[in-house]
């Protein structure tokens, strides 16, 4: 194949070589220079770019392809097209329900793609120990396993910050085997606190961290040696608020990496996925050739790939991109190791699909039908009100307030009124048939309704969230009846269904189908009175006990500002 006519993107450099004409061979670039005639021959395929730019493939530098609610092969099929041609992926979704067998399901599919989906290993399930049962536990004997599998890249992000910083022998090891291995150790650092925590979990490994939420998060990691990930995903809006590190600090840029985090499939079929990133970067003020060195041989370089892809430049896999514009990144071609993967935003390759086994469809257990009376919450003796302990939702972040609200007493039983709903947590890997019940606000939920998710990061339970105790026993009993997913209940009825057999996590269906039902299950949520933008990314991490300040597990109240469990009662009120 050779490429001709086109403005070639030099992101080893930062410039454009008006005239460059790119070679592939093999499925990797040839030749990179100013007259690639000598490699067309009768069996060239030569693609005239017609003053286009020729731009690396995109790569994601942080991501959980579960959040998709997808397969591996539909989430390729999914943002192939929107040109992206390398991922790294974290699959501790699976691994909180199926353990190390549901995390090589995830890698040996992924590498069943015509694009790269690497795979770090997943390094803390449960995220927080003590704090929560998941359906497996990773340990060091596992990682040290995963780092002999081909796709391994290196270790999924070290959510357990206070077990880095203070020497859990666990995580040290985990952290170890992938060094041994001579692989990257993923960051999770959800703390404000830049002091001396922080400073102890740099010192334990990780190599970088997207939990950063300011521009002082961005240059305290990139000024310790970190590769600062800015992330914009459904619901995380966090490149606007660092990237002036760059614009208007003048940090170095090859220090930071744009990536998605999460990203659902209406976010993906509607939106985009890392082109949507770069725009967005781009929009904030950075410059549209730095903004691509974050989303290409940023990334390959910090995961040890810079001779391997990331750039166009001889030896490297031949991933390009074409596009008529630098600033809104349409893409018009995409190719994927010398092939033509997509073409005006369709996909022109198959997405071969790994054969899921029963055990992965088959992975909620409630352990008893749900009735109203599960979701009671019983008063203090004598009390005709409480102070509760309320989890406040934060829109477009992923930290909760930790709030309270006095809720009155009625026969014994607290309800929940005045923008406060209930949350409860069904326990759904062991079959216990236990719920743990509290409150949220922030959702805006009125009249009779009730949403329930399988989908609950980290460790996978039930999240149901309702007004209505009838709402919610409905809500849950259905997701345990087609094995898994997402359903919302309105006045005694269903009015949204996504169904995610696959570990109660995914869909192997088209990413436009699931996407569909995605969409009705978003507008179902604001007939029900949610105002938030993309709420059920906020609903899926209701459960995620390492990130403040208040989380429900199954074993109770979190307060993550202390990394403990609280009551769900103050003093009475």
């Amino acid at each position: 194949m050779v490429i001709r006519g086109g403005k070639l993107v030099n992101v080893q450099s930062r410039e454009v070589l008006d005239g460059w004409q790119v070679a592939v061979a093999d499925g990797r670039f040839s030749y990179v220079g100013p007259d690639a005639s000598h490699c067309i021959g009768p069996d060239t395929e030569v693609i005239e770019a017609e003053g286009r730019y020729m731009i690396p493939g995109l790569c994601d530098g942080h991501m959980h392809i579960e959040s998709g609610m997808l397969t591996p092969a539909e989430f390729a099929a999914a943002v192939i097209p929107h040109g992206t041609t390398t991922m790294f992926t974290d699959p501790h979704e699976i691994a909180n329900v199926l353990g190390l067998a549901g995390v090589r399901m995830m890698h040996d599919e992924a590498l069943m793609q015509p694009v790269n989906i690497f795979t770090q290993m997943p390094s803390c399930a449960p995220s927080a120990p003590g704090l929560e049962t998941t359906g497996y536990e990773i340990g060091p004997d596992d990682v040290a396993e995963a780092m002999t599998w081909p796709g391994i890249i290196g270790l999924g992000e070290m959510m357990n910050y206070p077990g880095v910083i203070n020497g859990d022998p666990q995580m040290l090891a985990e952290m170890a085997a992938t060094m041994v291995a001579g692989k990257t150790v993923g960051g999770h650092y959800a703390s404000p606190d830049r002091g001396i925590p922080f400073h102890a979990y740099v010192a334990g490994g990780p190599a970088d961290d997207h939990e950063g939420t300011a521009e002082g998060d961005a240059v305290a990691r990139a000024r310790q040696g970190m590769r600062s990930m800015l992330r914009l995903g459904s619901a995380w809006y966090d490149v606007e608020s660092q990237i002036t590190a760059i614009t208007q600090k003048g940090l170095d840029p090859r220090n930071f990496i744009l990536c998605t985090d999460d990203c659902h499939s209406g976010t993906l079929v509607n939106e985009g996925h890392m082109n949507r990133v770069v725009r967005h970067a781009i929009a904030c003020g950075c410059d549209p050739l730095i903004a691509l060195q974050m989303a290409t041989v940023n990334t390959a370089a910090h995961f040890g790939l810079e001779r391997e892809l990331g750039s166009i430049a001889p030896g490297r896999r031949a991933d390009v991109i074409l596009t008529s514009d630098l600033n809104l990144i349409p893409i018009d071609v995409v190719i994927a190791r010398g092939v033509t993967v997509a073409r005006d935003g369709k996909i022109t390759v198959d997405c071969p699909h790994y054969d899921w086994p029963d055990s992965a469809r088959q992975t909620v257990r409630l352990g008893k039908t749900l009735a109203a009376a599960d979701f009671e919450i019983a008063a203090p003796e004598g009390a005709n009100a409480v102070k509760a302990k309320v989890i406040g939702v934060v829109e477009n972040q992923a930290p909760t307030k930790a709030l309270t609200a006095e809720l009155p007493v009625v026969e014994g039983l607290v309800e929940a009124e005045g923008g406060v709903a209930q949350i409860a947590l069904l326990e759904r890997h062991r079959a216990t048939g236990g719920v743990t019940n509290g409150f949220v606000s922030g959702f805006g939920y009125e009249g009779e309704m009730a949403i329930a998710s399988t989908v609950a990061h980290d460790s996978h339970h039930m999240i149901v969230v309702g007004t209505s105790r009838e709402m919610m026993a409905k809500a849950a009993n259905r997701l345990g009846e087609v094995g898994g997913g997402i359903t919302v209940w309105k006045d005694g009825a269903e009015i949204a269904l996504v169904e995610l057999p696959i570990a109660g996590l995914m869909s192997d269906s088209p990413a436009a189908q699931v996407a569909a039902k995605a969409d009705a299950m978003v507008a179902a949520m604001a007939s029900c009175g949610c105002v938030l933008n993309n709420a059920y990314m906020q609903h899926s991490l209701l459960a995620l006990v390492v990130i403040p300040e208040l989380r429900i597990s199954d074993l109770g109240l979190v307060d993550v500002r202390t990394f403990e469990i609280t009551d769900l009662f103050e003093d009475n009120a």
